[in-house]
């Protein structure tokens, strides 16, 4: 039996402390997801195209780059899915950071939808290979060497995904207006 999330204070759903191994996966997922809109919202686009220290890295390019990683990791290899745009017109063999770099031409508001459409794909791809099978659920998009990840590990991978981020985040957003994180 799933228990009910708990918000915390900025709005992320608290991981289930006594829910299933996927239940707790996902939970962890939404948290770090959360945690990620918490620590880039209500920014500007000025804000969004600044980076700190020696790092290139900016808020911006973060959020159009993990919306690349949850349509490549949940859409491309889970689901074996063609790529979506903008990714399916891109040149990478010019720009192989053009998710990075693209980002400072792009308004808050549609790095944002971009992000939320593709958690919202990887949700649904997530629902759908659980619907059909469980954590041990092979990607139907194997590696070059032949093996595919699992479900399982396709979602620890996104959650580290996201923790290394957040900690990128936290200091980017700092630097900006003084907001710290945890």
């Amino acid at each position: 039996m799933s228990e009910e999330p708990r918000i915390d204070e900025h709005g992320r759903p608290e991981p289930p402390t006594n829910g299933s191994e996927g239940e707790t996966l996902v939970g962890f997922l939404e948290y770090q997801r959360a945690t990620f809109m918490w620590r880039t919202h209500g920014l500007t686009a000025t804000d969004l195209r600044r980076s700190v220290a020696a790092s290139s890295m900016t808020l911006g390019g973060m959020i159009k780059h993990l919306a690349l990683v949850e349509d490549y990791w949940f859409s491309r290899v889970l689901l074996d899915a063609a790529d979506a745009e903008p990714w399916a017109s891109v040149d990478w063999s010019r720009d192989r950071d053009w998710d990075w770099n693209s980002a400072a031409d792009d308004s808050p508001e549609s790095l944002v939808t971009l992000w939320s459409s593709t958690v919202e794909r990887s949700r649904s791809a997530v629902d759908t290979a659980l619907a059909t099978g469980d954590l041990s659920t092979r990607a139907m998009r194997a590696f070059d060497d032949g093996t595919a990840p699992s479900l399982r590990w396709i979602l620890c991978h996104m959650v580290e995904e996201y923790a290394r981020h957040n900690g990128h985040a936290d200091l980017i957003r700092e630097a900006i207006d003084g907001s710290v994180g945890e």
